[in-house]
């Protein structure tokens, strides 16, 4: 199966790609000739300045040198296992061929699902992150004369899931992050109060490109890292376990696809903790990227920009209880103020000076750009630092932080395994000193994104379109009327839009962040003190409740009220993940071709 046409290669320049000791760089695909003696002849593989890999004959020193005895090799696929079982190298997703995880196999999946009366009727269901439906609405209002909102879009999204590809429910994954967030809180504490002071800092595990990357590259920065799932994870608890309950079908009865604005969420769906062994399913079962369902939008003839019926109606959540044959009704699109890319820090900084007995103040530094940001919450009366955090997004700020991360808590970045953290302890405490200088406090908790600009920003995501009327001129500086010129667009876009800059353009970034916080100032202030909506915390604690059957459930009124032992360990099945080191044993330099 080929796979989808919406991934392309960009500019990777900040990432890492694959290395010689991939394991499966080509593929070599000889066969003996005929008439010749063993021994009489033989081939050598060469590289030229592209990167494209030769076979040349150099039976003789006139073909060795010949144009026609070069044989240009084919590439070979790299399967999603073949990626995820590699130890020689971390990628981006954009830099492999995933096969397993397209548009087209969404759409085999559905038009080979048999009716909803047979017994192996799958009962479909697709989340949408909010950072996709932003690059939809910024591309939508790009060439409309009003701008369209997350809301509206959500809507149009909705009615072509249901009403053309045949989903039963669309959702959007702002619920299911906003339980993230509660167990990623609960996670902080945890470590805060633990004796074992090596547990922090800690640092943001919703990126699955980060996650990978230390994995095989930084090992010993695992035990750092938050085990909290992401919120596509989560959501495909929620989906799978809670919602299945209550429609009454069991994981493997219904199929999960999540619309993501990152290639790299295909592998986490993929990692084997996602992986139910006793019903044989996965919590996602396919993942697809902004681009790829727009793809779809384009193939089915759907116009995003056309409005639909009560695109702007808001649905209120309901709290039905479990005797209830009412469905629940998610909360829609809930903001968390902060990032774009999940409000990690700022919902931890909230939590912390909310919960705070003095009240406390709030400074942010910009490091490098806005993509490596550093916050300190200090105490008005006495001046204590009582919490430093940081914003880090993109690999080549990661490292940086990495490094940090390293010196201050003792760890040999880069040699040691997981777990050797010896020292870390004394190396805190020494740079803590008895001042408490910002200068010598270390962090307590990085917000890390592999992709510069943060989610809105990642590979999977819409190109920028730069309207036509905007560009009067073209790429050589003379006065053009794309409409009197007849320009037509290949793709069927209006004659009033031109392709616009390349991924990762950064004005284009700071539309789809206008369009993800609603048209409110970017980013917005500080995160207000107080909660968020009862119902949500409300809902969530049922959530808990219902998932994890704790033995005196009736007194379980927050997400942080602790549980029996056999609870707890439902909690950690539902909420939280592993991670393991990946040893390579393969030398780059040792790889004979």
């Amino acid at each position: 199966m080929a796979f989808s046409g919406a991934l392309t290669l960009t500019d990777l320049n900040d990432f890492i790609t694959p290395s010689q000791a991939c394991i499966k760089p080509v593929e070599v695909l000889s066969s003996p000739e005929d008439g010749k003696q063993p021994g009489t002849a033989f081939t050598e593989i060469k590289i030229d300045s592209t990167g494209s890999y030769y076979e040349v004959s150099s039976s003789n020193q006139d073909t060795a040198t010949s144009k026609g005895a070069e044989r240009k090799l084919q590439q070979a696929q790299i399967s999603l296992n073949d990626c995820l079982a590699c130890s020689g190298c971390i990628t981006s997703a954009e830099s492999v061929l995933i096969t397993l995880q397209s548009h087209n196999e969404v759409l085999n999946v559905l038009s080979a699902n048999p009716p909803p009366s047979s017994p192996d009727h799958r009962f479909p269901v697709i989340s949408v992150a909010p950072q996709s439906l932003a690059s939809l609405a910024a591309t939508v209002s790009s060439t409309s004369r009003f701008p369209v909102s997350l809301l509206q879009v959500l809507r149009r999204v909705q009615a072509f899931c249901i009403g053309v590809l045949g989903f039963e429910r669309v959702y959007d994954t702002t619920f299911a992050r906003h339980i993230a967030l509660l167990e990623h809180t609960q996670e902080f504490w945890e470590r805060k109060r633990s004796e074992d002071g090596t547990r922090l800092p800690m640092l943001a595990s919703a990126c699955p490109g980060w996650v990978c990357y230390a994995e095989k590259t930084h090992a010993e920065m695992l035990p750092f890292i938050a085990r909290g799932k992401s919120p596509q994870q989560v959501m495909g608890t929620l989906i799978k376990t809670w919602l299945g309950g209550i429609w009454g079908k069991r994981p493997d009865q219904i199929y999960h696809v999540s619309v993501m604005p990152c290639y790299d969420k295909k592998l986490e769906a993929s990692r084997q903790d996602f992986y139910d062994e006793v019903y044989s399913t996965r919590d996602v079962d396919c993942v697809i990227t902004t681009g790829e369902l727009e793809l779809l939008m384009r193939e089915r003839g759907w116009d995003l920009s056309v409005p639909v019926e009560n695109e702007t109606a808001q649905r209120q959540p309901t709290l039905s209880g479990p005797d209830s044959e009412q469905e629940p009704v998610l909360p829609e699109l809930v903001q968390h103020p902060g990032t774009s890319s999940g409000s990690y820090l700022h919902t931890l900084m909230s939590t912390i000076t909310r919960t705070s007995p003095d009240p406390l103040e709030t400074s942010a530094r910009t490091i490098r750009s806005s993509d490596y940001e550093e916050y300190i919450l200090r105490n008005q009366r006495t001046g204590e630092v009582v919490f430093k955090g940081a914003k880090c997004y993109g690999f080549r700020n990661l490292q940086n932080v990495v490094r940090k991360v390293g010196k201050e808590t003792g760890v040999q970045v880069g040699r040691g395994a997981a777990g050797r953290v010896s020292g870390a302890v004394r190396a805190r405490a020494r740079k803590m000193g008895a001042g408490g200088e910002v200068e010598s406090k270390g962090y307590d908790y990085v917000e890390v994104m592999a992709c510069p600009g943060g989610c809105v920003s990642g590979g999977g995501q819409l190109r920028p379109i730069a309207q036509a009327s905007q560009k009067r001129v073209d790429e050589e500086g003379y006065a053009r009327d794309w409409g009197y010129s007849g320009v037509e667009m290949e793709d069927g876009r209006p004659q009033d839009t031109l392709a616009g800059p390349k991924w990762g353009n950064k004005e284009w970034t700071k539309e789809v962040e206008k369009a993800y916080w609603h048209d409110l100032p970017t980013p917005p202030p500080s995160p207000p003190s107080e909660s968020l909506p009862e119902v949500l915390d409300r809902l969530a604690v049922r959530v808990k409740v219902e998932l994890c059957r704790p033995q005196d459930a009736a007194n379980h009124a927050c997400w942080s009220s602790a549980m029996d032992a056999e609870a707890e360990r439902r909690r950690q099945e539902f909420f939280r993940t592993q991670y393991r080191a990946v040893e390579s044993e393969v030398v780059g330099m040792a790889v004979k071709w």
